[in-house]
């Protein structure tokens, strides 16, 4: 049974942590701590907080049967009335067209001081929520701020693969929770813990004949017995920008049933090879069996498309348009099931799946060898890589390799360049499920060279108040791509009105053009006129020399972060202007130039200003040298986009009369 690694935390606890966390008294009594307990200073943006929590997990024998027990105890402490919420309580179970779960024991209390008000059977009720799955809810009565939320209850299992493991983190802090389990040597699980947050208590012992079949020759099994315990653990906090899939780092311990050794001596594997499901995927009649419908679109696409004479890439181009054109996607992914490609096909609609396996038949009609590849999405999570779990793919895309070059497409998108895939795919590895050999991971590399760059001319005249100018700004890979994303779902109009809005309230933009000479799929270059109004004629003049700013506030909120930041792609961000200096004003002051960088040479940022000749040049550059970086280096991110931001909107040009 594979072993967690032990783990320490080096930060020194609060007392009052440890004895709420210790001697929990029965169900309705609360520890003096807890009483007493009002304010959270280590986070004091919580409304709610848990005080207590406690889950323990085991296996028994009930009425013939073995089941898989889980037992919850709970308190939380609403600290004001935005933690309201917290009195809706959901407990899932799971059920199919044979068996389910069945929660029991419910008991929750609100505690008010002294009073103690108890939630009526009459109002828990039951809700289906999908197919296999059911809730249990009720809410807690007398919610006031400073109340405490006590409850308890059990589910009975019969399904030994829902020993799903234990939530440490949630959306709101906890001072102190637990997970206990008793597991028989007969049921082997895939263990991991998940996240950056460390355990305080790691404890797994073997203890000697703890399970046994009632009247039964069957020696008993010993079982593993698991402690794990963390203190003090802060809330997750999914509103930052710039993260992948949150269950990737909330701190979680997951288990997955891998082998089951029946007292009988009998064995059942749970956990498959790669080799397995490579078997399977090439006969199964959702993804394999679709892979192989290179006749039908010989007869149903137009020939020349496969077999043209143009090079293999122009080739593959065609057929990679052809295959946009024809379909709107259908926002759906798609992955393992449910995928009809030839209806699809005559649709002229399908999910991602129905789409990329076109394309993929499509491409090695033309022999231009093709794989599927089998991805997930940013928000999906990342699959794992130390056995196949399928689950942990939605979406699949195409990879193919021409004169040596390797390209991963995605025909979803009409407005996505040949190579480069939709910013929800860049998570870095897939499976490449190859039909005819094995399958193999592959990383995924976006496009290196994304970014924006402006450079503007602008004529000050005080005198009249007035500012004339030319803007040209040159987009390149995914900046490019979202760009021609926004120009394709609003009228020029209502892009430019965009544009405007974002400036000051007295620039107008007189003429736009977007120069097809100069743009290209990864590259898109406009050029604006533009004025600026209600300047005045002042004894001093503040210009700010950003008429447009690539962030107008810092991205980054949170005084820490306990996982990575993911911009997904590098980006590079460079503004270069050039001022006059109006007749009868000269240069009083240019703003404080910036030189900063992140660690590891990871990021630069530089700002300055110069006078010369009677012109005043700007300089500003952006370069994020890294698509990640680690929680450790959280506080230098928000740092750097803290000066970008400063520098962008609080810097001046001061100009004063002669």
């Amino acid at each position: 049974m594979v072993q967690i690694r032990r783990l320490f935390w080096c930060a020194v606890l609060l007392h009052r942590t440890i004895v709420l966390g210790q001697l929990q008294p029965e169900f309705g009594q609360l520890t003096p701590d807890e009483s007493r307990f009002t304010t959270y200073d280590r986070d004091t943006t919580a409304h709610a907080l848990y005080l207590f929590e406690k889950g323990e997990n085991y296996f028994e024998v009930r009425r013939g049967f073995i089941y898989l027990i889980t037992k919850y105890h709970a308190k939380k402490k609403i600290l004001d009335k935005q933690g309201f919420s917290e009195a809706e309580i959901a407990i899932p179970y799971y059920h199919n067209d044979e068996r389910s779960e069945k929660v029991s024991g419910i008991r929750a209390l609100t505690h008010n001081g002294v009073v103690k008000t108890g939630v009526l059977q009459e109002n828990i009720f039951d809700v289906d929520v999908s197919e296999n799955w059911s809730e249990m809810r009720f809410t807690f009565p007398n919610v006031q701020e400073g109340s405490i939320l006590e409850y308890v209850y059990e589910v009975q299992s019969p399904f030994f693969y829902n020993l799903n493991g234990w939530d440490f983190q949630d959306d709101i802090p906890k001072l102190y929770t637990e997970y206990n389990a008793k597991i028989p040597g007969n049921y082997r699980y895939n263990r991991v813990l998940i996240g950056e947050l460390s355990l305080d208590v790691n404890d797994a012992t073997i203890k000697k004949n703890c399970f046994r079949i009632p009247n039964s020759s069957y020696k008993p099994a010993d079982c593993e017995d698991l402690k794990y315990v963390m203190k003090n653990v802060p809330a997750f906090k999914e509103d930052e920008e710039y993260m992948l899939s949150p269950k990737n780092y909330r701190s979680r311990l997951e288990f997955e049933l891998s082998e089951y050794l029946a007292f009988d001596g009998t064995k059942k594997k749970y956990t498959k090879t790669w080799n397995d499901v490579d078997r399977e995927f090439r006969t199964d009649r959702d993804v394999g069996g679709q892979l192989r419908k290179k006749n039908y679109f010989e007869r149903n696409v137009p020939l020349e498309i496969i077999t043209g004479n143009e090079d293999k890439l122009t080739k593959a181009k065609n057929i990679y348009e052809f295959v946009k054109s024809h379909y709107t996607w259908n926002e759906k992914f798609g992955v393992l099931r449910d995928n009809r490609v030839k209806q699809a096909f005559d649709d002229r609609v399908g999910n991602v799946a129905e789409i990329n396996i076109t394309l993929i038949n499509l491409l090695n009609s033309a022999d231009i060898e093709t794989d599927v590849m089998m991805v997930s999405t940013r928000a999906h999570g990342l699959p794992k890589r130390s056995h196949p779990v399928l689950s942990d793919f939605n979406y699949l895309i195409a990879k193919t390799e021409i004169d040596g070059v390797t390209y991963l497409l995605d025909a979803t998108e009409k407005e996505l360049p040949f190579g480069m895939l939709p910013y929800r795919c860049l998570n870095y590895y897939g499976r490449v499920m190859d039909l005819d050999g094995e399958s193999y991971w592959y990383d995924i590399e976006p496009e290196k060279a994304n970014g924006r760059a402006i450079r503007l001319q602008m004529e000050l005249d005080f005198e009249n108040g007035l500012a004339t100018g030319t803007m040209d700004e040159i987009s390149t890979g995914y900046e490019a791509y979202f760009k021609r994303n926004r120009l394709a779902t609003m009228t020029q109009e209502e892009y430019l009105d965009k544009i405007e809005g974002s400036s000051n309230d007295d620039f107008f933009i007189k003429s736009y053009e977007l120069d097809e000479e100069k743009s290209d799929e990864k590259q898109l270059v406009e050029r604006f006129t533009f004025e600026v109004e209600n300047l005045g004629d002042k004894q001093t003049m503040y210009v700010n020399p950003f008429l447009i700013q690539f962030f107008e506030t810092n991205p980054f909120k949170s005084d820490e972060r306990n996982y990575p930041v993911d911009f997904g792609y590098l980006r590079s961000y460079k503004y270069f202007a050039n001022f006059n200096v109006p007749s009868g004003y000269k240069i009083k002051q240019l703003p404080t130039p910036i030189n900063v960088g992140l660690p590891d040479n990871s990021g630069v940022l530089r700002f300055n200003c110069a006078e010369s000749q009677g012109m005043v040049m700007v300089q500003f550059t952006l370069q994020l040298k890294s698509t990640q970086y680690t929680s450790a280096g959280y506080a230098y991110v928000k740092k750097f986009f803290e000066n970008a931001v400063t520098a962008q909107s609080k810097s001046y040009l001061v100009f004063e009369k002669e």
